[in-house]
């Protein structure tokens, strides 16, 4: 009997324990898996409740579907029933200049448009910041041989201009990252704009001709701007529904293997931090066994390990086991940040709504830096009558905003709402959740990094990496992270399984 233990119960770590239990089953193995989670409850930051007949997230509210690893996942799962698209009226997002929400012109991707006549129309951008950007048109690729990586800040002032950067990419780009786009790797987060620039010359180019793909026009309905909006997927109940879910199989599967009756069976366990590793025989002439000790005085023994861990807190535990590995981890930044929902009456909320949010660029020197209309992007989400907004605060461009207290953000968010949406009513009621050090920051050389930490941690047996400092921070992101970690798990245990894959 095999003995794995997953360090870590957010997305990633249920995603990776969940597939060493279906590729052992597969594979007709024995393992005795462990998941130590060391708050009291599973998921991470994927957390739903409801209150007085609202559906509230303080995590992630959706996922993309062209990303494949969730929805996959949530089929495995029987969840498919439970999945619903965004609503599909007023989908629309808008982005502040000078206190007043602009749409996102349609068939503007992120950086760039795809349609030219939207964009001109567009008062997001002055005349002279159109001109810029139209000289993308004309502008020769860069020549890459022996040249220096690219922030995002960089590429689009050599592409687009200062405008486009200042009043979309940042607000955009930077807010899915929460990061400062001058230390944000374009290669490590967007490097589609890299291919666009080398097989096109043009960004604008390339945007027109994919947008006249029927794939993406069949996803764009007219009145659409900003966002592929028919990707985006969520559960009725909530996306907490995924990681309940997913703990309930990890428990619950018992694959009987033999006729004997040995089995593989997955257990977790809360409130188990883990404060020390130990790697034993790593010179590989004995087994190599991963001895993990617990703050609760418990010793368990594993002949493979994940960590599914912030990097920060995976440097902290491989200090003592490889120190190189550890200072690579620990040169991962990571940015805070926090979710405020407001609940109101609809009758209290003068703006008509027809979107699902904005983004606030940093030069307008606001306070929240996006706000999802919740019960507008998403059905069931409020009771009749109502409406539920969610602020997002902080990032690495703000990141005093959450040494303040409660009321002291609440009170920004609210003259901010005021500002841009009329809001002068007070909240029916507010949550707020701080998410300490959620984000990593992928900065520059941040896919070199990964490199360097993979040809460590692949000299350390029976050890896997998983998470969201490493190859995507989005939901599908973490579990494509996590499923793979288990994949290297299972083939390190039982070499006749296919080979790990691309992480």
């Amino acid at each position: 009997m095999k003995r794995v233990v997953i360090i870590g119960g957010g997305i990633t770590g249920l995603a990776a324990a969940h597939r060493v239990l279906e590729r052992c089953h597969e594979s007709g193995r024995q393992v005795d898996l462990t998941l130590l989670e060391a708050s009291g409850r599973v998921g991470g930051i994927v957390q739903t409740h409801e209150r007085d007949g609202f559906l509230l997230e303080s995590g992630p509210d959706s996922f993309i579907s062209e990303k494949p690893a969730a929805l996959e996942l949530a089929r495995r799962l029987g969840l498919e029933t439970n999945l619903i698209e965004t609503s599909d009226n007023h989908r629309r997002s808008f982005v502040v200049r000078r206190g007043r929400l602009r749409p996102v012109p349609r068939g503007f991707h992120l950086l760039a448009p795809g349609e030219l006549w939207p964009f001109v129309k567009s008062d997001i951008f002055s005349w002279r910041g159109k001109a810029r950007m139209a000289m993308d048109l004309v502008l020769p690729r860069r020549n890459t041989n022996g040249a220096a990586e690219e922030s995002l800040a960089d590429f689009v002032r050599r592409r687009l201009g200062s405008e486009a950067l200042e009043r979309m990419a940042q607000p955009m780009i930077g807010g899915i990252y929460t990061a400062d786009p001058e230390k944000l790797s374009l290669r490590a987060t967007m490097p589609r704009f890299l291919e666009m620039e080398h097989e096109h010359r043009s960004l604008i180019r390339a945007l027109r001709k994919q947008s006249r793909s029927p794939i993406v026009r069949e996803g764009v309905a007219a009145g659409t701007s900003g966002a592929r909006y028919s990707l985006f997927l969520s559960f009725d109940r909530g996306m907490q529904l995924f990681t309940d879910k997913l703990a309930e199989r990890i428990s619950g599967l018992k694959f009987k293997l033999m006729a004997d009756g040995a089995q593989s069976a997955g257990s977790i366990r809360v409130n188990t931090a883990v404060e020390a590793l130990a790697l034993e025989n790593p010179d590989g002439r004995m087994q190599p066994t991963w001895t993990i000790r617990t703050r609760r005085g418990e010793t368990l023994a594993a002949d493979a390990l994940c960590l599914a861990l912030p990097a920060y807190a995976c440097a902290e535990l491989l200090g003592t086991v490889d120190e190189q590995l550890a200072t690579e981890l620990d040169g991962i930044s990571c940015a805070s940040s926090a979710t405020l929902n407001l609940a109101y009456k609809r009758d209290d909320i003068p703006h008509p709504l027809d979107g699902f949010g904005f983004v606030v660029p940093f030069i307008e020197n606001r306070s929240i830096i996006a706000c999802t209309f919740s019960s507008v992007k998403f059905t069931g989400r409020a009771p009749g009558g109502r409406v539920l907004l969610r602020s997002f605060i902080g990032g690495a461009l703000q990141p005093k905003m959450l040494d303040l207290t409660e009321a002291a953000l609440l009170a920004r968010v609210r003259n901010d709402l005021r500002d841009l949406l009329g809001i002068e009513a007070a909240p029916l009621f507010t949550e707020l959740q701080k998410w300490d050090r959620s984000m990593p920051q992928y900065h520059v050389g941040h896919l070199d990094r990964v490199r360097r930490m993979q040809e460590r941690v692949n000299s350390l047996p029976g050890l896997a990496l998983a998470g969201n400092a490493f190859s995507g921070p989005g939901l599908p992101d973490c579990i494509r992270s996590g499923e793979a970690a288990a994949d290297e798990i299972v083939a390190s245990l039982t070499p006749s399984i296919s080979s790990k894959p691309s992480r």
